[in-house]
């Protein structure tokens, strides 16, 4: 059973989920439009092996909102005050595609608050580098028919594959994404340079590859490993980027024996 709970850090209001385990403490950071309840199927079972709490990204869910800085810069700077004020220690930080970026950005920002990363299918998007692959309007036409008002129904055109209950869930929490927030991150995957910061990390980590998606190839990973010559690379094959959506088994697989 998730308990939940806020904290200030930052200068703003965060909201998390606590899935209380026995393990090490493992900070969870979803996605662009991932807000904190939508993976809780997720961290029920990572619980197993972790103490896992996972954080509502400001401007989503129920963290605070409004107008506020949405950088990556601003995301990383959160994360690395959470591990402080939230009593975390040094967790390990398991980011999810955006929150993949936001883990990398943070670990640079402050080493030694942390004791590895789990780095999700992190689009390898930036300066002078391809697109990512998601276009803007499939996030801005499903935010705005959620806050709209919209059933699972209506949402499954998005997420076709997914079940009934995570679209009912996706469309009864998207409208908490607030749309601007979400284009400053989407147009940050452009911009931001995570390679020149993974270059400078030191910290355990691990990629883990969505091997039925387009985020990153076999060219991208040989890139990451040649700048983080530690980092162990795991892929779950056939999976789409939303790892867990389509192989839970497969993603515990390659998270749950991690240990920094």
């Amino acid at each position: 059973m998730a308990k939940g709970y806020n904290v200030r850090a930052n200068g703003i209001r965060h909201h998390l989920l606590h899935f209380q385990g026995e393990g090490p403490v493992l900070l969870l950071v979803p996605g662009i439009t991932s807000p904190a309840i939508t993976w809780g199927f997720v961290a029920e079972r990572l619980s197993a092996a972790y103490d896992v709490h996972v954080l509502d990204v400001r401007g989503r869910g129920l963290s605070e909102a409004g107008d506020l800085d949405y950088s990556l810069d601003a995301m990383a700077a959160d994360v690395v005050a959470l591990a402080g004020v939230a009593g975390l220690g040094k967790p390990i930080v398991l980011g999810h595609s955006m929150g993949a970026r936001t883990a990398i950005r943070a670990a640079r920002l402050s080493p030694a608050r942390f004791s590895g990363l789990i780095l999700v299918d992190p689009p390898v998007s930036g300066p002078g580098r391809r697109a990512y692959p998601s276009a803007w309007n499939w996030y801005e036409d499903s935010i705005l028919m959620a806050q709209a008002g919209c059933s699972g129904a209506d949402m499954r055109r998005f997420c076709p594959t997914w079940t009934d209950e995570q679209v009912a869930l996706r469309a009864e929490w998207l409208h908490t994404c607030q749309l601007d927030a979400i284009r400053t991150a989407f147009d940050g995957f452009h911009t931001d340079d995570i390679h020149a910061d993974l270059a400078e990390l030191s910290l355990p980590l691990r990629l883990v590859v969505a091997g039925g998606a387009p985020v990153i190839g076999a060219d991208d990973i040989a890139e990451i490993q040649a700048l983080a010559p530690s980092i162990e690379t795991r892929i779950v094959e056939k999976a789409g980027h939303m790892i867990p959506w389509d192989d839970l088994e497969g993603f515990l697989s390659a998270t749950l024996d991690f240990r920094a």
